[in-house]
Parts: structure tokens; sequence; C-alpha cells
């Protein structure tokens, strides 16, 4: 793996560094997983797993379609 230096102003290593904490992470891998979020593509590893197939409540149910109304032809 390569290493990167960067600089960030001192506000930004205190938010970085809380976050990284509020979520159990060191913040290397704070920074890694928020870096690796950004420039990757497609969906994130376990998104549908996690949000689309993580439905808790009553099963969803789709509405009878409403009549559409016809209308004269210009």
């Amino acid at each position: 793996m390569t290493q990167l230096q960067i600089e960030l102003p001192d506000e930004v290593v205190v938010e970085v560094k809380r976050r990284a904490e509020s979520q159990g992470l060191s913040i290397t891998r704070f920074v890694t997983e928020l870096v690796a979020r950004e420039v990757s593509k497609g969906w994130p590893k376990g998104f549908f797993e996690e949000v689309v197939g993580g439905w808790k409540g009553e099963p969803l149910e789709r509405p009878t379609p409403l009549t559409l109304e016809t209308r004269e032809e210009f």
C-alpha cells in the first residue's frame, strides 16, 4: 500500500479525529474509507444488503394504480 502525506487545517484535523473516534476507527482507517468512497465507482460494498434489503417494517404494498383520464386528441 502506498503512503500519502497531506496537510490539513487544524480545525479539519479536529473534526476528522472526532468523527473517527465516534465510529470506533483509527484516523488512518477513517480517512482511507472516506477517500475510497469518494473515488470509487459503483455502489458501496454492502449497499444493497444494508440499505435496500434492510427494511425492518411491515411489508411494502404497491397501491392500486389510478384510472387515467381519456383526453381528446389535437
